[in-house]
């Protein structure tokens, strides 16, 4: 197996850090030198309903800790509310056990005068206390930017991603909803095969109206949009998203429908979106998800060279190269430990397939070195998770795909394999033979998820594609008779002159 050695060096879990990860025997940190960083550190800036930060330990030589720090440092993030008492925020530290920290906090009340202090033996870290004078809203609050482009800048996304562009591209970008509305109703209100939701964005209020048998879904695209209305005033848009998992546009039909997916597809023109999964981690961490793209970091009890060497996989019976898979292990045990916890599209074969077997915590899957990311109905949505538990990610082919799934690098980020497994055997071997190379991959894959797949990364992609949706909107927007108002779920008093008025003064 031909692996890319240039590709595969890995310079650093962060983008943000310079040192080596050479071995030291010191495990002791340094306040001065050790490093701060994350969009929790501007919480007046960046709303979100969990802030977060990171903390990397670095010694007296400058290199950084490669061990847990759990108990080395004293957190303390408080502030003042507008009756002058003390705000309700809640922290969370989650200990990466490799050196560094998560710093999650939420935020229950409009605070200001906030300092967040970090200490390392009654030394301040970094540049601690990090003193915020502006006011810092709750992720609740209604208090949108001027404009979202502002909201682009004001929390520093990246530029537009690729997919976005080539998505709209597919339509010249160019979109006529008095032309398209129609035929997209016509085409897709199948009650019982289709769920479907056609938004409208009208002076920053969300309408909207569903078609199909099984609308629940639309609670997470309700969740994002009022989540962003409340964050920025967004221009009048009008789209239609698609509550199931497969892909609805395809391109042997005579048209192309711009259609908001979770899940892409070769064969399909959708224009993709994080997946409600990814998106609901976003929204809901420190709340009712408890896996999430941080937590999932925060919770692996041992590290690479504590891991077993084996593939490690539960799931359902709803791929045929699933029960594959269960073949597989029975004929090579040394180099599996999976099986299938529900039977439901191969009832018949329980026999042959089963037992099924108990729901194993998804933290408990990185107490092994390998995972795999196969397939589903659809793409596997749990890659993002596979990827940031730091263990090497094997994806089959398919022709099913997330949003980002074209920044990823096979060999880089992840070990290909083919579709019906046929391969896996062999790349299993390749990785225990190669274990260095096997590790490096696997940190790779983490250190992309902390580049491209946090919160704030989701929030902005959001962002930008309801952004570029407004340049490329040739009709004008209007309410239609039918459609129904979608209410903030709270409504929570809030002065929000320093979000609106700044701007204007």
């Amino acid at each position: 197996m031909q692996i890319n050695r240039k590709k595969a060096k890995l310079k650093h879990f962060f983008t943000f850090l310079f040192f080596s990860f050479n071995a030291v025997d010191s495990t002791i940190p340094n306040a001065k030198l050790s490093k701060v960083w994350g969009p929790g550190l501007v919480p007046h800036n960046i709303v979100m309903p969990a802030r977060y930060f990171f903390i990397q330990g670095v010694d007296e030589h400058n290199n950084s800790i490669s061990s847990s720090l759990e108990k080395e440092f004293d957190i303390i993030i408080e502030g003042k509310t507008e009756q002058d008492k003390p705000c309700r925020i809640w922290s969370n530290i989650l200990d990466r056990k490799d050196g560094s920290l998560i710093v999650r906090y939420k935020v229950y009340d409009t605070c200001s005068s906030v300092i967040i202090s970090i200490k390392h033996k009654n030394q301040h870290v970094a540049e601690s206390p990090y003193k915020i004078d502006e006011k810092i809203y709750s992720d609740e609050c209604n208090c949108p930017q001027k404009s979202l482009t502002h909201l682009l800048d004001l929390w520093e996304c990246p530029e537009i991603p690729k997919q976005i562009l080539n998505d709209f591209n597919v339509f010249d970008n160019k979109i006529n909803w008095n032309e398209l509305r129609p035929k997209i109703v016509s085409q897709f209100d199948k009650p019982h095969s289709v769920s479907l939701c056609h938004y409208i964005i009208k002076n920053n209020k969300l309408y909207r109206k569903c078609y199909g048998k099984y609308v629940g879904f639309h609670m997470f695209s309700d969740s994002i949009l009022l989540s962003l209305i409340r964050k920025a005033t967004i221009p009048d848009l009008e789209f239609f998203v698609n509550l199931g998992d497969w892909p609805l546009s395809l391109k042997d039909m005579p048209e192309k429908y711009p259609i908001f997916s979770w899940c892409g597809s070769t064969e399909s023109n959708d224009i993709i979106m994080p997946t409600y999964e990814l998106t609901e981690a976003s929204l809901e961490n420190m709340g009712r998800v408890m896996l999430d793209m941080l937590s999932v970091q925060g919770n692996v009890e041992a590290l690479w060279d504590k891991r077993e060497a084996k593939l490690f996989w539960r799931g359902r019976d709803s791929n045929r190269h699933r029960l594959n898979l269960i073949s597989l292990s029975r004929e090579f045990p040394e180099l599996f430990n999976v099986s299938l916890t529900n039977f439901f599209f191969y009832r018949d074969e329980e026999d042959v397939y089963g037992p099924k077997t108990d729901h194993v915590s998804f933290f408990r899957f990185f107490d092994y070195k390998y995972q795999l990311a196969i397939d589903g109905t659809v793409a596997a949505y749990r890659m993002p998770f596979l990827l940031a538990g730091g263990s090497l990610v094997f994806k089959p082919q398919s022709k099913y795909y997330e949003h980002f799934y074209g920044d990823l690098e096979a060999n880089t980020h992840y070990i290909p394999v083919k579709t019906d497994l046929s391969d896996l055997v062999e790349k299993i071997n390749w990785a225990k033979s190669h274990d260095n190379e096997a590790k490096v991959i696997a940190q790779n894959g983490q250190k992309f998820v902390n580049e491209n797949l946090l919160p704030k990364h989701i929030f902005c992609y959001h962002m930008h594609l309801l952004n570029q949706l407004s340049k490329v909107i040739v009709s004008e927007v209007n309410i239609l008779n039918d459609m129904e108002l979608v209410n903030q779920k709270k409504d929570i008093p809030c002065s929000c002159l320093g979000a609106n008025q700044k701007d204007e003064l």
